[in-house]
C-alpha cells in the first residue's frame, strides 16, 4: 500500500524542515513506499525555496507552487489530483497535527474497512473563545445538517481512500465538507482521537471571520447533498406550493366578485394571490434551468480551481 502525504502550505517557512523530519520519523520504520506532496498555496514567505532544498535531497518529495493564493481547498484539490497513493493523508503544515498519528488513522481504516477516516482533536490545543467554541457549535451544526456525525470537521488530519476523493470536485471552503460530501456515494466514514498542539511558530490564518463562510458553505453543501441531481425537487416544491396557495387565494375572490358580486379590487389579498402565483412560476422555472445546469455539470470536464506554477519531483 502506498501512502501519500498531502500538505498544503502558506507562509510556513519556520515549520518546513521540522515537520518533513516528523514525518520521516513517523514513517520510515512501517511504510517505505510514500510521498510526501507539499503544495505552495502562493505563500509570500522563503516556504517553496525550503521545499526546494528538501526535495533535491530527498526523491519521495513532490512540492508544487501556485502562482498565487487560491485557498486550502484548492491546495487540497491539487494534492489528491497530484497523489499516486492507495491511501491519502492530508495534514497541516504548522506542526499542530501530530505526524505520529498516521500509523492509527491507518489501522482504524484496514481494522473497521473505511473509505475515510476523520482525525478528533483531543484534547485541542487552541484559543477557547476564539476557535474551540465556534467550532463547537459549527461541528453540532455540520453533523444536525449532513446527517454525518463526526466531532472535528475541521481536523485537517485524515485519511482518505484513493478511489472516494479523486472524483471529488471541491471548491469555497469545501475541505471540510468532504466527509459528508463522499457519504453521499455510500463512503464509510469513522474518526478517532489524534494528539493537538499549540503552535509554536508563525502565524495562525484562521479568524472568526471564517464561520461566516463555512456556514454558507454548509447551506451549498446541504443543497449538493439533496438535491443536485434533481434541483427540481426542491425548487419545484416550493414552486407548486406557492402557485397552489395563489391560485386558491384568487379562485376565492372570483367566487366573491362572480357570485356574490362583492368589489375585490384594491384587496391586498388579489394583489398577494398574484404574487404567488408569479414567485411559483418563478420557482418551477429556476428548478427547471437548474435541472439543465446539474446535466451539464455531471456531464461537462469542470476546470481546474489553480494554476500550478512549478512541480518538482516525480507524480506517476
Amino acid at each position: 500500500m502506498k501512502l501519500s502525504i498531502v500538505i498544503p502550505v502558506y507562509n510556513e517557512e519556520e515549520n518546513l524542515s521540522d515537520l518533513y523530519n516528523k514525518i520521516k520519523q513517523a514513517l520510515d520504520k512501517n511504510y517505505k513506499d510514500y510521498e510526501i506532496i507539499f503544495v505552495d498555496d502562493g505563500s509570500k514567505d522563503g516556504s517553496f525555496g525550503i521545499l526546494e532544498k528538501l526535495q533535491k535531497n530527498d526523491p519521495k518529495i513532490v512540492a508544487l507552487k501556485f502562482r498565487k493564493n487560491f485557498g486550502q481547498t484548492a491546495a487540497i484539490s491539487a494534492g489528491f489530483e497530484y497523489a499516486t497513493g492507495d491511501v491519502i493523508i492530508t495534514m497541516d503544515a504548522d506542526l499542530q497535527n501530530d505526524p505520529q498519528d498516521i500509523p492509527k488513522l491507518l489501522q482504524e481504516m484496514q481494522e473497521k474497512d473505511l473509505d475515510i477516516v476523520n482525525g478528533w482533536r483531543a484534547p485541542r490545543k487552541d484559543p477557547f473563545l476564539t476557535r474551540r467554541l465556534p467550532s463547537y457549535f459549527a461541528n453540532m451544526l455540520i453533523s444536525s445538517v449532513t446527517g454525518v456525525k463526526l466531532h472535528d470537521y475541521g481536523c485537517t488530519l485524515k485519511a482518505f481512500r484513493k478511489d472516494v476523493v479523486k472524483e471529488l470536485y471541491l471548491h469555497g471552503e469545501m475541505h471540510r465538507f468532504i466527509p459528508a460530501i463522499a457519504s453521499k456515494y455510500g463512503a464509510k466514514i469513522g474518526e478517532v482521537k489524534v494528539s493537538h498542539h499549540p503552535r509554536t511558530r508563525g502565524k495562525s490564518k484562521y479568524g472568526i471571520s471564517r464561520t461566516f463562510k463555512v456556514v454558507l458553505d454548509l447551506i451549498a453543501v446541504k443543497f449538493f447533498l439533496a438535491f443536485s441531481a434533481n434541483p427540481i425537487r426542491f425548487f419545484g416544491s416550493w414552486g407548486l406550493g406557492s402557485s397552489l396557495a395563489g391560485t386558491i387565494i384568487l379562485l376565492h375572490l372570483a367566487y366573491l366578485k362572480l357570485v356574490l358580486h362583492h368589489s375585490i379590487w384594491g384587496r391586498p389579498l388579489l394583489l398577494f394571490g398574484i404574487l404567488l402565483v408569479l414567485v411559483g412560476t418563478q420557482f418551477i422555472a429556476i428548478g427547471l434551468l437548474g435541472e439543465m445546469l446539474a446535466r451539464i455539470y455531471h456531464e461537462a470536464h469542470e476546470k481546474p480551481l489553480y494554476i500550478v506554477k512549478k512541480v518538482l519531483g516525480k507524480t506517476g
